[in-house]
């Protein structure tokens, strides 16, 4: 497939951040207050330290790549996969917040998000894992450089898998193979067309 390029005349730009230390965790509650529901940038909280991060065009359209062809998978599976996009996920008295690329409730409804999607696309930023633990969240998502990492909670840290707990009939490196795309809804359909000749269904 193509390489990732929402514009073929513009060149890939690096996400805005920045990064806040020593905020109390009542400063980050005026500052979502002040921002409201406005989109274009996303927060993280980590124990007196603030990231305020504004995606870049290409850090956007993978995430969303990314979303539309798990949520295919899901429904191509017949599975409960709810979104709540880039949800504030706050927990005070672990002094963790953030709001994740995607996140999702998945198998039947909970109260929390089970999984999470990050796209690193520029390097630096607060310890995800770190923020990620302390809410719970039970498997993150990194897309990083083309390729997919998965990572499980266990006690109070992250181990990387090799295949999805939450998905564990996904087939990993199919789904790659539909990520590097400048055509979203044609990688949509040839992944269902995918998905599809595997169950027998096409």
């Amino acid at each position: 497939m193509s390489s990732i390029r929402p514009l073929p005349s513009e060149e890939p730009a690096p996400d805005g951040r920045v990064i806040l230390r020593g905020r109390t965790w009542w400063q980050l509650e005026a500052m979502l207050a002040i921002r409201g529901d406005d989109a274009g940038v996303r927060i993280a909280y980590l124990e007196g330290d603030l990231e305020i991060m504004s995606p870049s065009r290409t850090h956007e359209y993978v995430k969303t790549t990314i979303a539309r062809l798990l949520e295919a998978y899901a429904e191509e599976a017949g599975i409960f996969f709810e979104g709540y996009g880039s949800l504030t996920m706050k927990n005070g008295p672990k002094e963790r917040a953030a709001e994740p690329d995607e996140c999702y409730v998945v198998g039947n409804r909970k109260d929390h998000p089970d999984l999470v999607i990050e796209v690193i696309w520029t390097s630096g930023g607060l310890d995800k894992h770190r923020i990620y633990a302390g809410l719970g969240v039970h498997e993150v998502w990194e897309w990083q450089n083309g390729e997919i990492s998965i990572f499980t909670l266990r006690e109070d840290a992250y181990l990387p898998i090799s295949r999805s707990g939450m998905l564990p009939d996904l087939d990993l490196d199919l789904l790659r193979r539909f990520i590097d795309t400048d055509d979203q809804t044609a990688s949509v359909r040839a992944y269902r067309k995918a998905l599809r000749e595997r169950s027998g269904r096409a």
